[in-house]
């Protein structure tokens, strides 16, 4: 009888055991823990233990608020910032076009890169809560290619680079804004690294709803391209 109660307790107390460490695991793929989520503590060191893990815990939460706060001031700060200098870019681009000349050609296009790099810079602060900042519509991809490509018009003409554009004829479920981005700096690296010949922009044949951009540059070296997309 002495053997069957023992047994009787070893099980009550493995089921106990086993109870404690499927609700420990749980705990530790949470994020945060809370007093309420402990499994019952059933002596004065476990409550001591969870006692500790909860000081942990939420010196850990605090540092991670901190730091939180920390990156939304900076996040302001910047986005302040990105759009008050866009005010004196406009202003210095009317004085340089008040004058035509050679020189204040190249300073136009020199300014234009600036306002290509705050708007990097718009860009990146935006990516950050980028889910709030979509609008998911059909729009005309030629209309968004060829707004790019009107950008950049200075810059085709001042380095003298052929554009072959056909039309796209395809209607795209997207972020007018973040493909326009996207388009841009394509197009911006293109230019960047293409000192002569032409860049063309094609639906490719062979792909349906597969638009190529493509360039008589310098290209990209063989072991950098599988890093293209990180």
């Amino acid at each position: 009888l002495a053997i069957i109660f023992i047994f009787i307790i070893g099980i009550i107390d493995f089921i106990n055991f086993y109870r404690m460490h499927k609700t420990l695991n749980k705990l530790k793929q949470g994020i945060a823990v809370s007093d309420y989520m402990f499994p019952k503590s059933r002596d004065m060191i476990d409550a001591d233990y969870q006692e500790l893990i909860s000081i942990i815990d939420k010196s850990r939460m605090g540092i991670i608020e901190k730091k939180d706060e920390a990156f939304n001031d900076m996040l302001d700060y910047y986005t302040i910032w990105a759009h008050q200098i866009k005010t004196p870019i406009a202003a210095m681009r009317l004085i340089l076009q008040s004058e035509p000349s050679e020189r204040n050609s190249e300073l136009l296009e020199q300014l234009f890169k600036v306002e290509q790099y705050v708007e990097m810079v718009l860009g990146y602060l935006r990516m950050k809560n980028m889910s709030n900042d979509l609008v998911l519509k059909h729009y005309s991809l030629d209309d968004i290619v060829r707004a790019a490509v009107r950008k950049y018009s200075r810059s085709f003409i001042r380095k003298k680079i052929k554009l072959n554009y056909n039309d796209l004829n395809c209607s795209v479920l997207t972020d007018e804004k973040w493909l326009s981005f996207v388009v841009e700096q394509i197009l911006s690296n293109s230019l960047k690294y293409t000192n002569s010949g032409e860049i063309s922009i094609y639906m490719e044949d062979d792909r349906p709803y597969t638009m190529v951009i493509e360039d008589t540059g310098i290209g990209i070296e063989q072991e950098d391209l599988p890093r293209v997309f990180e």
